[in-house]
């Protein structure tokens, strides 16, 4: 990291900005191209999961590449002057590093789901067979994270 002084090195630290935000960026690449995309996520001990269709650019990437990196941010906050160049914004970002992994059993894909959505809301849900087989769960196992803020 350039700036030593924003770094986050506290682990409940880190967490804390992982369940905070709301979307997550994961990036994967392919012959040299990166891809990007914003996703809804769950996070607990040190896995995200995500949810997405069986098909799609992402799946078609991590069928050959299962490398990962992804990007979360919260508490942003302009900052504003009176010179253009001296603006600046508050904020908290973790970036990380793993591998994903598809998970096929359903019950696993329960386990997965129930992560995701006490993420955004609170509550028992339930998923029916059909829901379950027609989705695909990608569990993001974190190899390396740090944070910063400014």
């Amino acid at each position: 990291m350039n700036r030593n002084d924003r770094e986050i090195t506290d682990i409940n630290e880190i967490e804390k900005i992982i369940n905070n935000a709301k979307v997550i960026r994961v990036a994967v690449c392919e012959n040299n191209r990166p891809y990007v995309v914003p996703l809804n996520f769950g996070y607990k001990e040190k896995c995200i999961y995500i949810h997405t269709s069986k098909k799609g650019m992402k799946i078609d990437i991590l069928k050959n590449n299962n490398n990962v990196s992804f990007e979360v941010d919260c508490d942003h906050k302009l900052i504003k002057s009176d010179k253009a160049c001296d603006f600046s914004m508050s904020y908290k970002s973790v970036v990380g590093f793993g591998r994903a992994c598809f998970i096929s059993d359903l019950n696993e894909k329960k386990q997965a789901l129930d992560i995701i959505m006490a993420h955004y809301s609170n509550g028992i849900f339930d998923y029916s067979q059909d829901q379950l087989e027609k989705i695909c769960i990608i569990r993001m196992d974190i190899e390396s994270m740090t944070g910063k803020k400014s």
